[in-house]
């Protein structure tokens, strides 16, 4: 597929050269791969963040105990506790990115954005952003755009998944992807958006991808609530100013060049980290015995 830019300075580079909104070649980009109108795809964003909405909803509503029981309703138990650690919004954040993880690892449904293992945190960050800040879905969109471009460009010069660059390219992905889409939707420059995903990147870099059990659930679904934290904290920065010091497009190589040498039992395959402790071994023999079928010996009649 011919991509309209393969980093982020010749996005930048387009944008200034077109005037163009940082969203308009990402449309662009999608109406042609697909070729759909720009209502369809429109459309397509619209119905994306309705099951963003509605995942936030079921984790914060429905039961959600896994199979494995790891994941036992604790977006309820954050937005029902009484002690608010820093502000009420703070609160909510937190119970949103980890209720709507929650609903993936419950077998939900949910947006892959940009992995199902991260599905928690655009959620979490579009949903908290569009109620502090009394934004239209329409904003929100053109937000998602960023965020798919950021992706786009990740993905093409690091990677998006666990199995290859280790939860850094995954939770660490969509914080970036979330911190952008913060920034642009409350009106910040383009520069101020890239600073924001330069500044996430360099705060996740280097986070493995550990599964207990090889599942995603245990450490996965508490990282999506910390990413989406890491979202809001890094597009304060970013808005405010402050130089990420090392250029977006040069984050990504690094976040790349760790995943490439980071150790295989650290990406998604479950043999270190949290998923080698003695309590994660004694979880995963326990699952393994859950999920095994007995079938009758074929020589009983």
């Amino acid at each position: 597929m011919s991509l309209l830019f393969t980093d982020f300075a010749s996005w930048q580079a387009h944008c200034a050269s077109t005037g163009e909104p940082l969203y308009q070649p990402v449309l662009d980009y999608e109406i042609e791969q697909k070729g759909r109108t720009e209502e369809i795809i429109w459309s397509g964003l619209q119905r994306a963040y309705d099951v963003m909405r509605d995942a936030v909803k079921t984790g914060l509503t429905q039961d959600m105990k896994s199979r494995s029981g790891m994941v036992n309703n604790g977006a309820k138990k954050i937005a029902a506790s009484p002690i608010t650690v820093l502000a009420p919004e703070f609160k909510q954040l937190i119970s949103r990115a980890l209720g709507a993880k929650e609903v993936n690892s419950c077998m939900g449904r949910v947006v892959a954005a940009p992995t199902a293992g991260a599905s928690g945190i655009l959620p979490g960050v579009l949903v908290t952003l569009q109620d502090l800040h009394q934004l239209p879905d329409r904003k929100i969109l053109e937000g998602l755009l960023v965020a798919a471009g950021i992706a786009l460009i990740i993905e093409q010069n690091a990677s998006l998944a666990g199995a290859v660059g280790g939860c850094q390219a995954e939770t660490g992905s969509a914080a970036a992807m979330g911190s952008g889409a913060i920034v642009y939707c409350l009106g910040g420059s383009v520069e101020e958006i890239f600073a924001a995903v330069a500044i996430t990147i360099q705060c996740m870099l280097g986070l493995i991808c550990d599964p207990v059990a090889g599942l995603v659930e245990v450490p996965c679904v508490v990282r999506n609530a910390s990413a989406a934290a890491i979202a809001f904290s890094s597009a304060q920065i970013a808005i405010a100013g402050v130089d990420p010091v090392i250029p977006v497009d040069q984050c990504v190589a690094a976040l790349g060049e760790v995943g490439q040498s980071m150790e295989t039992r650290y990406k998604e395959t479950a043999l270190g980290g949290l998923a080698n402790t003695t309590r994660g071994r004694e979880i995963e023999k326990m699952v393994l015995v859950q999920d095994v079928n007995i079938l009758p010996d074929e020589d009983i009649h």
